[in-house]
């Protein structure tokens, strides 16, 4: 960040200018790119008073310009630090707070994480099922079980010893493995 310290009408002394540095370093907490800033301290004449004016140039955004007007020099340095901080720190909740996005994006990004999940589920999701394959059944028996039940197929082992499927065809007929 360029710091520029610029006096009108009056000298700014070392402990003036270490003041003013140390309330412009206090403002790089709020992770803004800040460019530049410029101080301009002048003394009132007419007002027997002090005007500071804080001029932040803030990368991709708009200038933050802060004046103020203090009969104590170091009391406006203070007032205007405090205003600058204020504005700085609304800009940097402005940029990172979630309300910033759309409520449209806010539903697409919340509608793929479910979606990404659900798939996760369904992959790894494995349904164990008992088979009852101990004991041989008649084919005529599993096709009335078929038939009453909403059962697709069934696995049985049959009279002779093996591992058979009976199943629903499309065409309402049944089929045998």
């Amino acid at each position: 960040m360029n710091i520029s310290l610029t006096g009108r009408h009056i000298e700014l002394t070392e402990s003036i200018k270490d003041y003013l540095n140390a309330s412009l370093a206090s403002m790089e907490k709020y992770n803004l790119d800040i460019i530049s800033a410029n101080v301009v301290v002048s003394k009132q004449e007419r007002h027997r008073g002090f005007a500071l004016e804080y001029t932040i140039n803030i990368a991709g955004k708009n200038t933050v310009i802060i004046k103020q007007k203090d009969d104590d020099l170091y009391a406006a340095a203070d007032l205007a630090t405090d205003r600058t901080q204020k504005a700085l720190r609304r800009l940097s909740d402005k940029l990172n707070d979630h309300r910033n996005e759309s409520l449209n994006e806010a539903k697409n990004e919340a509608a793929d994480a479910d979606m990404n999940q659900a798939k996760e589920n369904i992959e790894d999701e494995i349904i164990p099922l008992e088979l009852d394959l101990y004991k041989p059944r008649e084919v005529a028996d599993v096709l009335e079980e078929l038939k009453e039940g909403k059962k697709q197929f069934e696995i049985f082992i049959d009279i002779d010893g093996k591992t058979r499927v009976l199943y629903k065809r499309s065409d309402g007929k049944f089929g045998l493995y």
